[in-house]
């Protein structure tokens, strides 16, 4: 079985992704994760200087989220 991946969002922070993914810019270039480990945090607030990657900006600009995810009832039928 293949490792799954895993996109958690963090309370007022970035995306954090786990397990085997790539990710590639708008010219079709892919970005270099090696130096990430198995864990990337992706920035969800806009003030990274390191896009698509968090940098902590999240703290300093008052980023506020909404992740939580909405449960909805059963389905009508």
């Amino acid at each position: 079985m293949e490792p799954q991946v895993e996109i958690k969002t963090r309370l007022n922070g970035p995306y954090k992704v786990t397990g085997p993914v790539r990710i590639i810019d708008a010219d079709g270039n892919e970005f270099d994760l090696a130096e990430h480990g198995e864990v990337i945090a992706l920035c969800r607030c806009g003030g990274s200087s390191t896009k698509p990657f968090c940098d902590g900006t999240h703290k300093r600009n008052g980023f506020a989220a909404a992740e939580k995810a909405v449960v909805t009832g059963a389905a009508e039928g």
